[in-house]
């Protein structure tokens, strides 16, 4: 699947009608259009095209070096230029200073064209905003320029193999020296984008145990990791293998080394053993990003299912005994019309908690990222099966996934007269 239709009209609709662009200051409709217009090209013509060919060559590794799939790098340059990696942060770094309430749609496309291409960016703003939110004044200004402009980019090292979710378990070790910074030791799995050729330099934030630290989660200290130190500097770190998750080969998932030869530099965050408190500033926003991603690929696939019921002919109407396509037959139709229902709501859900970031309601913020995590996510395997139903045997060849989505618009938009000559009427955004 190498073409992708930006939803811009719903995505549009819920920002300036269900929410009557609140959160948004003086952005006027004429403006939000605009911005999500231009995002949408980036992500049909810069980043969609290369997630197959990226899926199907993958990341490579040797010796501890990762390279990108084929047109990853070049993307990504083209994004950071653009200014996209610089949305949702403050201008004194260097960011946009735009609401959360145009980040979500705009990281929607992303995710939708390409999710192993976006989810760099979503991993580096998750560790820019712990920055934010724990770092020093120090910290902040030797690592937040580069971060928003996208010439570093940021991981998250949680887990361990022998820990898995359970962080208490975690065995990186952090020693403390003379000059205030500590040597990392220990191995973490499952890093996204721990290792690549994207970015200049890779900031890694290090969840690791200090010296006589107490048992458990209450142990738990965070440290910046850079790739590079002192300019040039390499750090003691390295990506010894890569994992190979289904659908995102293009992601370079590393499990990566700490210390080999002595320890790595780490500078610590806030205090120690307050690790996993402020590592959940990370991993809320990474919460809200995998359940924007759920309503992302949920509508990748009702792209496809749809593109695909108005080509499929077969079976015959029952009125004139001609041949007809697919979208005609009304099983199809409930099918289609509770996947758009099923990912408008989601998608409302997520720009609902970036309208409640915007307006600093932490409470109901809280409330609501285990809710769009969990429900978009189990949303999006409802609606991906559901796509495989109607594209029947078709849905279960690999070919089927790249398939040419032509004529989206008018999948998903009929006038008042094609909706009164078609028994299906698709769920539009505006009535």
């Amino acid at each position: 699947m190498s073409e992708y239709i930006p939803p811009i009209e719903d995505m549009n609709f819920i920002i300036t009608q269900v929410f009557k662009g609140q959160g948004l200051g003086d952005l006027d409709e004429d403006m939000i259009v605009a911005i999500l217009e231009e995002a949408g090209k980036v992500a049909s013509g810069l980043l969609a095209p290369i997630n197959k060919t990226g899926d199907e060559q993958g990341s490579q590794w040797m010796d501890g070096e990762v390279k990108t799939a084929a047109g990853f790098k070049e993307a990504y340059k083209e994004y950071c230029a653009g200014g996209w990696n610089s949305v949702p942060f403050k201008e004194e770094y260097g960011g946009q200073n735009l609401p959360w309430s145009m980040a979500f749609p705009i990281q929607e496309m992303w995710q939708a064209a390409n999710m192993s291409f976006g989810l760099c960016p979503l991993l580096n703003q998750g560790a820019a905003e712990t920055i934010l939110a724990h770092g020093s004044t120090a910290q902040k200004e030797e690592y937040l320029p580069n971060m928003v402009s996208g010439l570093w980019t940021g991981t998250m090292n949680l887990t361990e193999s022998q820990a898995g979710s359970d962080l208490g378990e975690i065995k990186t070790k952090a020693v403390k020296q003379d000059d205030g910074t500590y040597l990392i030791t220990g191995q973490k799995i499952f890093i996204t984008f721990g290792e690549h050729d994207m970015s200049e330099n890779i900031i890694h934030l290090v969840l690791a145990r200090t010296q006589d630290a107490p048992a458990g989660s209450k142990g738990i200290s965070l440290f910046i990791v850079p790739k590079f130190i002192e300019g040039k500097k390499r750090n003691d770190l390295i990506c010894v293998s890569l994992e190979h998750k289904m659908g995102i080969h293009a992601s370079p998932t590393c499990t990566m080394s700490f210390g080999d030869n002595g320890g790595a530099t780490g500078y610590l965050v806030g205090e120690e053993n307050l690790g996993l408190k402020y590592m959940f500033t990370m991993m809320n926003n990474a919460r809200l990003s995998v359940g924007l991603q759920g309503v992302a690929i949920a509508d990748r696939a009702l792209q496809q299912s749809v593109s695909y019921a108005r080509d499929r002919i077969q079976g015959s109407d029952i009125t004139t005994g001609q041949k007809i396509e697919i979208i005609n037959h009304a099983d199809v139709q409930r099918m289609i019309n509770t996947m758009q229902s099923l990912v408008m709501a989601g998608r409302t859900l997520a720009y609902e908690a970036a309208l409640y970031l915007d307006q600093g309601k932490s409470d109901y913020v809280d409330l609501l990222t285990p809710i769009v995590k969990s429900w978009c996510t189990d949303m999006a395997q409802e609606v991906t099966s559901t796509a495989i139903q109607v594209h029947g045997g078709m849905g279960l060849l690999r070919k089927q996934g790249w398939r040419n989505m032509h004529a989206m618009h008018v999948s998903f938009r009929f006038t008042k007269a094609q909706m009164a000559s078609k028994p299906l009427i698709l769920l539009s955004a505006k009535p």
